[in-house]
């Protein structure tokens, strides 16, 4: 005897599709990027396209359109795509024929003085200038230091003062042992050092920039090599303005403002 049941019919299971992706065109986020940070994509737009659409991916971002769309509302979004975006790979002691000038300004100026570094990246420019100072017997009294820079994570770091040994290959034995603790392979900036320099999250172009106060003397290097000739300027007129009077100084890179 044989007995015969009905087959049961498949009931297909629900699949969740994702949104067809559209990474074509990167030229209105370039743009936005631009009118933003300064920052000039232009000869490097495929480098651009990699890495934005690398961020969009990893938040489920479907588009440039839609990643457009977010970040006009989405202020940590925003930072999450500048931090993406810029780099800061610096060092220890870098280009130390200016800050060697500084100094001597600084212990040629009766005043105390008010010094900017902007971008400040992971901290090592500003807090070459507070070690340099020290090392030339200029007292902490005698000067305050300000680092900013666009990207939060930098700024970050720059608190926490933490550098591996290519950050410190410039510094001899003798400032190693004076001004950091060594654990491992990281070498740690005392707080004595650290407490010298006030670091913020400040964008050049934000009318806030103004609000810094105004400075005696202003580092500005590497920063400029990453616009175009009308945002050099721009920027050179930003941070002019911020002097306390015409005959401060201000320290470009060699090579920002060509």
């Amino acid at each position: 005897m044989f007995s015969f049941f009905k087959k049961k019919e498949k009931v297909p299971s629900t699949v969740t599709l994702k949104p067809r992706e559209e990474f074509e065109d990167i030229t209105q986020v370039s743009k936005y990027f631009h009118d933003e940070t300064g920052v000039n994509f232009d000869k490097q737009e495929s480098i651009l396209k990699n890495k934005v659409i690398s961020f969009c991916r990893q938040r489920e971002l479907y588009s440039f359109s839609e990643l457009l769309s977010k970040i006009h509302t989405d202020s940590q979004l925003k930072q999450e795509l500048i931090d993406h975006l810029t780099t800061n790979e610096t060092f220890f002691y870098r280009e130390m024929k200016q800050i060697l000038e500084l100094v001597e300004l600084v212990k040629n100026t009766y005043s105390s003085v008010d010094i900017l570094c902007a971008p400040s990246a992971t901290g090592e420019e500003p807090y070459s200038i507070a070690i340099s100072l020290l090392e030339a017997g200029v007292p902490e009294s005698k000067f305050k230091i300000v680092g900013i820079d666009i990207n939060s994570d930098a700024i970050t770091k720059a608190k926490a003062a933490r550098y591996k040994e290519r950050n410190i290959r410039n510094l001899s034995n003798d400032v190693l042992n004076k001004y950091f603790v060594k654990e491992d392979d990281i070498y740690i900036l005392k707080e004595s050092i650290k407490s010298m320099v006030t670091f913020k999250v400040v964008n050049i172009f934000d009318d806030s920039f103004k609000n810094l106060g105004r400075f005696d003397f202003i580092f500005s290097r590497n920063m400029l090599i990453y616009f175009d000739k009308e945002t050099k300027l721009k920027a050179k007129a930003i941070l002019e303005s911020l002097r306390k009077t015409n005959e401060h100084e201000v320290f470009f890179g060699h090579a920002d403002l060509y």
